[in-house]
Protein backbone atom coordinates (compact mmCIF):
# COMPACT_ATOMS: atom_id res chain seq x y z
CA UNK A 1 0.00 0.00 0.00
CA UNK A 2 2.73 2.63 0.80
CA UNK A 3 4.57 1.90 -2.49
CA UNK A 4 1.61 2.45 -4.46
CA UNK A 5 0.54 6.01 -2.00
CA UNK A 6 4.04 7.18 -2.81
CA UNK A 7 3.61 6.67 -6.54
CA UNK A 8 0.20 8.39 -6.24
CA UNK A 9 1.75 11.19 -4.56
CA UNK A 10 5.16 11.60 -7.19
CA UNK A 11 2.72 11.56 -9.88
CA UNK A 12 0.29 14.48 -8.08
CA UNK A 13 3.05 16.61 -6.58
CA UNK A 14 2.51 20.14 -8.23
CA UNK A 15 5.76 22.12 -9.94
CA UNK A 16 6.22 24.42 -6.78
CA UNK A 17 9.32 25.08 -4.82
CA UNK A 18 8.96 22.52 -2.26
CA UNK A 19 6.72 19.82 -1.88
CA UNK A 20 6.23 17.25 0.56
CA UNK A 21 3.70 14.22 1.59
CA UNK A 22 3.23 13.11 5.41
CA UNK A 23 2.02 9.64 6.00
CA UNK A 24 0.45 8.60 9.13
CA UNK A 25 -1.41 5.60 10.45
CA UNK A 26 -2.31 5.45 14.24
CA UNK A 27 -3.63 2.26 16.06
CA UNK A 28 -3.46 2.17 19.42
CA UNK A 29 -5.85 -0.16 22.28
CA UNK A 30 -6.38 0.77 26.01
CA UNK A 31 -7.55 -2.04 28.25
CA UNK A 32 -8.49 -1.50 31.94
CA UNK A 33 -10.09 -2.84 34.95
CA UNK A 34 -12.01 -0.60 37.80
CA UNK A 35 -13.02 -1.90 41.38
CA UNK A 36 -13.22 -5.75 39.78
CA UNK A 37 -15.25 -5.07 36.46
CA UNK A 38 -13.70 -4.83 33.18
CA UNK A 39 -14.32 -2.05 31.24
CA UNK A 40 -14.99 -1.65 27.71
CA UNK A 41 -11.84 -1.85 25.69
CA UNK A 42 -10.88 1.34 23.61
CA UNK A 43 -9.44 1.09 20.20
CA UNK A 44 -9.19 3.32 17.28
CA UNK A 45 -7.47 2.99 13.79
CA UNK A 46 -6.58 6.45 12.09
CA UNK A 47 -5.09 7.10 8.51
CA UNK A 48 -4.34 9.77 6.04
CA UNK A 49 -2.19 12.62 5.02
CA UNK A 50 -0.84 16.01 4.79
CA UNK A 51 0.62 17.48 1.74
CA UNK A 52 2.86 20.75 2.33
CA UNK A 53 3.52 23.25 -0.38
CA UNK A 54 6.36 26.13 -0.46
CA UNK A 55 6.44 28.53 -3.37
CA UNK A 56 6.87 32.17 -3.46
CA UNK A 57 7.50 32.39 -0.17
CA UNK A 58 3.83 31.34 0.78
CA UNK A 59 3.38 27.69 2.74
CA UNK A 60 -0.13 25.67 2.51
CA UNK A 61 -1.40 22.57 3.58
CA UNK A 62 -3.69 19.93 2.23
CA UNK A 63 -4.79 17.17 4.05
CA UNK A 64 -7.05 14.30 3.66
CA UNK A 65 -7.88 10.49 4.57
CA UNK A 66 -8.96 9.55 1.02
CA UNK A 67 -5.78 8.06 -0.05
CA UNK A 68 -6.68 7.28 -3.62
CA UNK A 69 -4.75 9.35 -6.73
CA UNK A 70 -7.91 11.53 -6.81
CA UNK A 71 -7.68 12.51 -3.12
CA UNK A 72 -4.33 13.52 -3.29
CA UNK A 73 -4.23 15.64 -5.92
CA UNK A 74 -7.24 17.50 -4.10
CA UNK A 75 -5.23 17.83 -1.36
CA UNK A 76 -2.09 19.22 -3.54
CA UNK A 77 -4.20 21.69 -5.06
CA UNK A 78 -5.70 22.93 -1.68
CA UNK A 79 -2.02 23.23 -0.83
CA UNK A 80 -1.05 25.60 -3.69
CA UNK A 81 -4.48 27.39 -3.14
CA UNK A 82 -3.10 27.97 0.58
CA UNK A 83 0.57 28.61 -0.74
CA UNK A 84 -0.69 31.33 -3.13
CA UNK A 85 -2.96 33.26 -0.54
CA UNK A 86 -0.09 33.07 2.28
CA UNK A 87 2.84 34.21 -0.02
CA UNK A 88 3.79 38.02 1.20
CA UNK A 89 1.75 37.86 3.49
CA UNK A 90 3.35 35.58 6.22
CA UNK A 91 5.61 36.19 8.97
CA UNK A 92 7.78 33.62 7.64
CA UNK A 93 9.35 34.24 3.54
CA UNK A 94 9.17 30.47 2.90
CA UNK A 95 11.32 30.67 0.24
CA UNK A 96 14.58 31.41 2.43
CA UNK A 97 13.61 27.82 4.31
CA UNK A 98 16.13 24.88 3.14
CA UNK A 99 13.97 21.94 3.61
CA UNK A 100 16.00 18.49 3.91
CA UNK A 101 15.00 15.47 1.95
CA UNK A 102 16.37 12.73 3.30
CA UNK A 103 16.22 8.89 2.50
CA UNK A 104 16.09 6.42 5.42
CA UNK A 105 14.27 4.02 7.51
CA UNK A 106 13.42 3.93 11.32
CA UNK A 107 12.05 1.72 13.84
CA UNK A 108 11.97 1.09 17.26
CA UNK A 109 11.96 -1.73 19.57
CA UNK A 110 9.33 -4.51 20.31
CA UNK A 111 10.53 -7.18 22.21
CA UNK A 112 7.32 -9.09 23.14
CA UNK A 113 4.59 -7.51 20.61
CA UNK A 114 1.28 -6.31 22.04
CA UNK A 115 -0.54 -8.66 19.83
CA UNK A 116 1.18 -11.98 21.37
CA UNK A 117 -0.49 -11.72 24.20
CA UNK A 118 -4.25 -12.41 24.06
CA UNK A 119 -7.42 -9.82 25.03
CA UNK A 120 -8.54 -12.30 27.81
CA UNK A 121 -4.92 -12.78 29.19
CA UNK A 122 -4.40 -9.45 29.57
CA UNK A 123 -7.53 -8.81 31.05
CA UNK A 124 -7.07 -11.88 33.51
CA UNK A 125 -3.55 -9.78 34.49
CA UNK A 126 -5.34 -6.60 35.05
CA UNK A 127 -8.22 -8.20 37.17
CA UNK A 128 -5.78 -10.19 39.23
CA UNK A 129 -3.90 -6.75 39.85
CA UNK A 130 -7.33 -5.17 40.73
CA UNK A 131 -7.72 -7.96 43.40
CA UNK A 132 -3.99 -7.05 44.88
CA UNK A 133 -5.32 -3.36 45.37
CA UNK A 134 -8.18 -4.07 46.98
CA UNK A 135 -6.77 -5.07 50.53
CA UNK A 136 -8.77 -3.17 52.59
CA UNK A 137 -12.34 -1.38 52.73
CA UNK A 138 -10.83 2.19 53.67
CA UNK A 139 -9.80 1.20 49.56
CA UNK A 140 -12.69 3.12 47.93
CA UNK A 141 -11.51 3.28 44.06
CA UNK A 142 -9.26 1.68 42.71
CA UNK A 143 -7.68 0.36 38.75
CA UNK A 144 -5.20 -1.14 36.76
CA UNK A 145 -4.86 -0.60 32.98
CA UNK A 146 -2.58 -0.28 29.89
CA UNK A 147 -2.47 1.16 26.82
CA UNK A 148 -0.59 0.25 23.49
CA UNK A 149 -0.29 2.76 20.70
CA UNK A 150 1.67 1.84 17.03
CA UNK A 151 2.79 4.58 15.11
CA UNK A 152 3.56 3.99 11.33
CA UNK A 153 4.90 7.31 8.96
CA UNK A 154 6.17 7.82 5.68
CA UNK A 155 7.64 11.19 4.86
CA UNK A 156 8.27 11.85 0.96
CA UNK A 157 9.98 15.17 -0.89
CA UNK A 158 9.22 15.58 -4.67
CA UNK A 159 13.03 15.56 -4.69
CA UNK A 160 13.24 12.71 -3.87
CA UNK A 161 13.03 12.24 0.24
CA UNK A 162 11.69 9.45 1.69
CA UNK A 163 11.86 8.31 5.27
CA UNK A 164 9.60 5.51 6.89
CA UNK A 165 9.70 5.21 10.32
CA UNK A 166 7.22 2.67 12.43
CA UNK A 167 6.80 3.14 16.68
CA UNK A 168 5.60 0.84 19.03
CA UNK A 169 4.64 2.53 23.16
CA UNK A 170 3.39 0.98 25.33
CA UNK A 171 2.30 2.49 29.22
CA UNK A 172 0.83 0.67 32.47
CA UNK A 173 -1.20 2.58 34.81
CA UNK A 174 -2.75 1.52 38.15
CA UNK A 175 -4.31 3.66 40.78
CA UNK A 176 -5.88 3.14 44.31
CA UNK A 177 -7.76 5.79 46.23
CA UNK A 178 -8.07 5.56 50.20
CA UNK A 179 -10.94 6.99 52.04
CA UNK A 180 -11.51 8.05 56.17
CA UNK A 181 -14.48 10.30 56.42
CA UNK A 182 -13.26 13.46 54.78
CA UNK A 183 -10.01 12.60 53.86
CA UNK A 184 -8.83 10.54 50.48
CA UNK A 185 -5.04 10.04 49.18
CA UNK A 186 -3.94 8.68 46.05
CA UNK A 187 -1.14 6.86 45.05
CA UNK A 188 -0.60 6.07 41.17
CA UNK A 189 2.19 4.01 39.50
CA UNK A 190 4.43 6.79 38.15
CA UNK A 191 1.46 9.27 38.15
CA UNK A 192 0.80 8.12 34.60
CA UNK A 193 4.24 9.69 33.65
CA UNK A 194 5.01 6.05 33.14
CA UNK A 195 5.33 5.14 29.35
CA UNK A 196 8.33 3.80 27.16
CA UNK A 197 8.56 2.95 23.49
CA UNK A 198 8.49 -0.86 23.31
CA UNK A 199 5.95 -3.63 23.45
CA UNK A 200 4.84 -5.46 26.54
CA UNK A 201 8.19 -6.05 28.06
CA UNK A 202 7.76 -2.35 29.03
CA UNK A 203 5.51 -3.72 31.74
CA UNK A 204 8.32 -5.29 33.06
CA UNK A 205 10.32 -2.35 32.89
CA UNK A 206 8.72 -0.27 35.50
CA UNK A 207 7.61 -3.91 37.82
CA UNK A 208 3.90 -3.59 37.32
CA UNK A 209 3.18 -6.80 37.86
CA UNK A 210 4.44 -6.35 41.64
CA UNK A 211 3.50 -2.66 42.76
CA UNK A 212 -0.18 -3.21 43.71
CA UNK A 213 -0.04 -4.39 47.33
CA UNK A 214 2.97 -0.94 47.52
CA UNK A 215 0.44 1.29 45.64
CA UNK A 216 -2.56 0.06 47.87
CA UNK A 217 -0.30 0.33 51.56
CA UNK A 218 1.13 3.48 50.62
CA UNK A 219 -2.48 5.28 49.97
CA UNK A 220 -3.60 3.83 53.02
CA UNK A 221 -0.46 4.97 54.97
CA UNK A 222 -1.25 8.70 53.72
CA UNK A 223 -4.84 8.87 55.30
CA UNK A 224 -2.68 7.94 58.63
CA UNK A 225 0.07 10.67 58.31
CA UNK A 226 0.17 14.46 59.18
CA UNK A 227 -0.22 17.21 56.75
CA UNK A 228 3.84 18.63 55.19
CA UNK A 229 5.17 20.98 56.90
CA UNK A 230 5.39 24.73 55.93
CA UNK A 231 8.28 26.37 55.88
CA UNK A 232 11.96 27.48 53.57
CA UNK A 233 13.94 24.20 53.81
CA UNK A 234 15.93 21.48 51.60
CA UNK A 235 13.55 19.60 49.09
CA UNK A 236 14.56 16.27 47.51
CA UNK A 237 12.78 15.44 44.30
CA UNK A 238 12.16 11.61 43.07
CA UNK A 239 12.22 11.18 38.99
CA UNK A 240 8.46 11.06 38.75
CA UNK A 241 7.75 14.70 39.64
CA UNK A 242 11.14 16.17 38.18
CA UNK A 243 9.87 15.06 34.85
CA UNK A 244 6.81 17.21 35.47
CA UNK A 245 9.09 19.95 36.47
CA UNK A 246 11.56 19.67 33.41
CA UNK A 247 8.63 19.34 31.25
CA UNK A 248 6.30 22.46 32.50
CA UNK A 249 10.04 24.81 33.41
CA UNK A 250 12.14 24.12 30.92
CA UNK A 251 10.67 22.12 27.95
CA UNK A 252 7.85 24.66 27.35
CA UNK A 253 9.44 27.36 28.03
CA UNK A 254 12.24 26.91 25.16
CA UNK A 255 10.04 26.10 22.50
CA UNK A 256 10.96 28.35 20.13
CA UNK A 257 6.98 28.95 18.38
CA UNK A 258 6.15 30.21 21.95
CA UNK A 259 9.29 32.75 22.66
CA UNK A 260 8.53 34.26 18.88
CA UNK A 261 4.80 34.58 20.48
CA UNK A 262 3.24 31.98 18.17
CA UNK A 263 1.18 30.57 21.23
CA UNK A 264 0.19 33.45 22.93
CA UNK A 265 -3.63 33.16 22.77
CA UNK A 266 -3.22 29.46 23.50
CA UNK A 267 -0.88 28.33 25.27
CA UNK A 268 0.88 31.31 26.61
CA UNK A 269 4.08 32.44 25.82
CA UNK A 270 7.71 32.19 27.59
CA UNK A 271 9.80 34.20 30.06
CA UNK A 272 12.64 33.27 27.45
CA UNK A 273 13.50 35.78 25.09
CA UNK A 274 16.19 35.46 22.56
CA UNK A 275 18.72 37.47 23.65
CA UNK A 276 19.10 35.16 26.58
CA UNK A 277 20.06 32.25 24.53
CA UNK A 278 24.07 31.60 24.67
CA UNK A 279 24.32 33.50 27.82
CA UNK A 280 21.58 33.65 30.22
CA UNK A 281 22.14 31.30 34.03
CA UNK A 282 18.94 29.21 33.66
CA UNK A 283 20.48 27.29 36.65
CA UNK A 284 23.58 25.95 38.98
CA UNK A 285 26.57 24.55 37.33
CA UNK A 286 25.09 21.26 37.83
CA UNK A 287 22.13 22.03 35.45
CA UNK A 288 22.30 20.09 31.83
CA UNK A 289 19.37 19.51 30.07
CA UNK A 290 19.51 17.47 26.20
CA UNK A 291 17.16 17.44 23.88
CA UNK A 292 17.86 13.52 22.63
CA UNK A 293 15.47 11.78 20.41
CA UNK A 294 17.90 9.05 19.33
CA UNK A 295 17.42 6.69 22.64
CA UNK A 296 15.49 3.80 21.53
CA UNK A 297 13.46 2.82 24.14
CA UNK A 298 12.57 6.52 25.39
CA UNK A 299 8.52 7.57 24.21
CA UNK A 300 9.50 10.74 21.82
CA UNK A 301 12.56 8.83 19.92
CA UNK A 302 12.77 9.05 16.42
CA UNK A 303 15.18 8.62 13.71
CA UNK A 304 13.75 12.30 11.67
CA UNK A 305 10.85 15.03 12.83
CA UNK A 306 8.12 15.41 10.81
CA UNK A 307 9.64 17.81 8.04
CA UNK A 308 12.64 15.38 7.38
CA UNK A 309 15.63 16.84 9.88
CA UNK A 310 17.75 14.48 11.56
CA UNK A 311 17.79 13.46 14.88
CA UNK A 312 20.47 14.29 17.00
CA UNK A 313 21.25 15.22 20.89
CA UNK A 314 21.81 18.46 21.39
CA UNK A 315 22.40 20.48 24.82
CA UNK A 316 19.72 22.88 25.60
CA UNK A 317 21.62 23.90 28.59
CA UNK A 318 25.25 22.86 29.97
CA UNK A 319 27.05 24.25 33.02
CA UNK A 320 23.33 25.85 33.48
CA UNK A 321 23.44 28.16 30.80
CA UNK A 322 21.21 28.15 27.93
CA UNK A 323 22.39 27.17 24.96
CA UNK A 324 19.78 26.51 22.50
CA UNK A 325 15.70 26.34 22.10
CA UNK A 326 13.83 24.06 20.86
CA UNK A 327 13.28 25.65 17.46
CA UNK A 328 13.10 22.92 13.94
CA UNK A 329 13.59 23.56 10.30
CA UNK A 330 11.51 27.17 10.18
CA UNK A 331 11.93 28.19 13.39
CA UNK A 332 15.74 28.29 12.74
CA UNK A 333 15.04 29.80 9.49
CA UNK A 334 12.88 32.51 11.25
CA UNK A 335 15.31 33.65 13.86
CA UNK A 336 18.61 32.47 12.62
CA UNK A 337 19.23 30.86 15.26
CA UNK A 338 20.16 26.61 16.20
CA UNK A 339 17.55 24.63 17.09
CA UNK A 340 17.06 20.90 17.21
CA UNK A 341 14.92 18.28 15.22
CA UNK A 342 11.79 18.62 16.60
CA UNK A 343 9.29 19.69 14.24
CA UNK A 344 6.33 17.57 15.05
CA UNK A 345 2.36 16.66 14.34
CA UNK A 346 0.50 14.24 16.28
CA UNK A 347 -1.57 13.35 13.71
CA UNK A 348 -2.40 13.51 9.66
CA UNK A 349 -4.53 16.68 9.67
CA UNK A 350 -2.06 18.68 11.97
CA UNK A 351 0.96 20.34 10.83
CA UNK A 352 4.23 20.13 12.76
CA UNK A 353 5.13 22.55 15.24
CA UNK A 354 8.06 23.22 17.59
CA UNK A 355 7.48 20.16 20.75
CA UNK A 356 9.72 18.91 22.88
CA UNK A 357 10.42 15.36 22.24
CA UNK A 358 13.19 13.65 24.79
CA UNK A 359 13.62 16.57 27.01
CA UNK A 360 16.21 15.05 29.74
CA UNK A 361 18.55 16.17 32.71
CA UNK A 362 21.56 14.41 32.42
CA UNK A 363 22.72 12.52 35.69
CA UNK A 364 25.33 13.91 38.36
CA UNK A 365 27.76 12.10 40.64
CA UNK A 366 25.74 11.80 44.21
CA UNK A 367 23.82 8.85 45.76
CA UNK A 368 20.33 9.04 46.92
CA UNK A 369 21.60 8.51 50.65
CA UNK A 370 24.39 11.12 50.01
CA UNK A 371 21.45 13.99 48.95
CA UNK A 372 19.15 13.49 51.51
CA UNK A 373 22.44 13.45 53.64
CA UNK A 374 22.97 17.03 52.98
CA UNK A 375 19.49 18.05 54.04
CA UNK A 376 19.28 19.24 57.90
CA UNK A 377 15.23 20.23 57.55
CA UNK A 378 13.78 19.46 54.25
CA UNK A 379 11.10 16.83 52.50
CA UNK A 380 11.45 13.88 50.53
CA UNK A 381 8.60 13.79 47.31
CA UNK A 382 7.43 11.66 45.34
CA UNK A 383 4.89 11.56 42.17
CA UNK A 384 2.82 14.68 40.90
CA UNK A 385 -0.49 15.21 42.37
CA UNK A 386 -1.54 18.53 40.84
CA UNK A 387 -0.01 21.74 39.61
CA UNK A 388 -0.15 24.74 38.12
CA UNK A 389 2.18 27.27 36.16
CA UNK A 390 1.46 31.33 34.45
CA UNK A 391 1.26 31.79 30.87
CA UNK A 392 5.00 32.28 30.11
CA UNK A 393 5.91 29.12 32.38
CA UNK A 394 7.92 31.50 35.11
CA UNK A 395 5.82 31.31 38.40
CA UNK A 396 4.63 27.65 39.30
CA UNK A 397 2.92 25.55 42.21
CA UNK A 398 3.07 22.04 41.94
CA UNK A 399 1.71 19.52 44.18
CA UNK A 400 2.61 15.66 44.88
CA UNK A 401 0.90 12.70 46.46
CA UNK A 402 3.87 11.06 48.98
CA UNK A 403 6.41 12.72 50.91
CA UNK A 404 9.03 12.15 53.51
CA UNK A 405 10.23 14.76 55.85
CA UNK A 406 13.95 15.01 56.36
CA UNK A 407 15.59 15.95 59.86
CA UNK A 408 18.96 15.75 60.40
CA UNK A 409 20.02 14.32 57.07
CA UNK A 410 17.41 10.98 57.32
CA UNK A 411 14.44 10.24 56.08
CA UNK A 412 11.96 10.38 59.01
CA UNK A 413 8.26 10.84 58.87
CA UNK A 414 5.37 10.23 56.06
CA UNK A 415 3.17 12.97 55.56
CA UNK A 416 0.59 13.88 52.90
CA UNK A 417 -0.68 16.49 50.44
CA UNK A 418 2.97 18.06 50.11
CA UNK A 419 3.34 21.00 47.53
CA UNK A 420 5.95 23.98 46.79
CA UNK A 421 6.30 26.51 44.85
CA UNK A 422 8.92 28.76 43.02
CA UNK A 423 10.60 30.76 39.97
CA UNK A 424 11.33 28.87 37.22
CA UNK A 425 14.90 30.12 36.77
CA UNK A 426 15.41 30.68 40.57
CA UNK A 427 14.40 27.43 41.23
CA UNK A 428 16.83 25.74 38.91
CA UNK A 429 19.91 28.29 40.40
CA UNK A 430 19.13 26.24 43.50
CA UNK A 431 19.46 22.97 42.07
CA UNK A 432 22.64 21.74 44.84
CA UNK A 433 22.72 18.02 43.86
CA UNK A 434 21.79 15.25 41.07
CA UNK A 435 21.50 11.75 41.73
CA UNK A 436 23.91 9.30 39.81
CA UNK A 437 22.47 6.98 36.51
CA UNK A 438 21.25 4.39 39.47
CA UNK A 439 18.75 7.28 40.47
CA UNK A 440 17.69 8.09 36.77
CA UNK A 441 14.18 6.80 35.39
CA UNK A 442 13.20 6.93 32.13
CA UNK A 443 9.28 8.17 31.80
CA UNK A 444 7.09 9.68 29.11
CA UNK A 445 3.81 11.52 28.65
CA UNK A 446 1.33 10.75 25.67
CA UNK A 447 -1.04 13.94 25.63
CA UNK A 448 0.83 17.09 26.01
CA UNK A 449 -1.23 19.29 24.28
CA UNK A 450 -0.48 22.46 22.81
CA UNK A 451 -1.03 24.21 19.18
CA UNK A 452 -4.47 25.52 17.12
CA UNK A 453 -6.22 23.48 16.28
CA UNK A 454 -5.07 21.52 19.68
CA UNK A 455 -2.18 18.74 19.42
CA UNK A 456 -1.77 15.93 22.08
CA UNK A 457 1.53 15.23 21.50
CA UNK A 458 3.80 12.31 22.88
CA UNK A 459 6.93 13.44 25.03
CA UNK A 460 9.39 11.55 26.62
CA UNK A 461 11.89 12.15 30.02
CA UNK A 462 14.20 11.00 31.99
CA UNK A 463 15.79 12.38 35.30
CA UNK A 464 17.61 10.95 37.96
CA UNK A 465 16.59 12.09 42.06
CA UNK A 466 17.43 15.91 42.82
CA UNK A 467 18.64 17.45 45.92
CA UNK A 468 17.41 21.57 45.78
CA UNK A 469 18.00 24.34 48.45
CA UNK A 470 15.95 27.19 50.31
CA UNK A 471 12.41 26.49 48.36
CA UNK A 472 9.35 27.50 50.08
CA UNK A 473 7.41 24.07 50.97
CA UNK A 474 3.73 23.85 52.13
CA UNK A 475 1.11 21.43 52.97
CA UNK A 476 -2.44 20.97 51.71
CA UNK A 477 -5.97 20.41 53.20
Amino acid sequence: MLKELESRFRQAAPAVDFCSMRFFRCRDESVSVRQLVPEPVRCSDDAGVMITVMHGGGLGYGATSDLSASGLASAADQAVLWAKRSAGASVVDFSKVAMPHPVDDYEGPNEQPWESVSLADKFDLLLSLSKQLKTDDKIVDWSAGMWHKDIETLYLTADGGRVYQRFHMTAPQMRATANNGGDSQTRNLGGFNYAQQGGLEVLDRYHMRQAAPRIAQEALDLLAAPNCPAGTMGLVLAPDQMVLQIHESIGHPLELDRILGDERNYAGTSFVTLDMLGSFRYGSDLLNITFDPTLPEQLASYGYDDEGAKAEKQYLIKGGILQRALGGTVSQARTALPGVSNARAHTWNRPPIDRMANLNLEPGESSFDEMVAQVSRGVYMQTVNCWSIDDSRNKFQFGCEWGRLIEDGKLTTLVKNPNYRDISAKFWRSLKAIGSPETVEVMGTPNCGKGEPNQGMIVGHSSPACLFENVDVFGGV
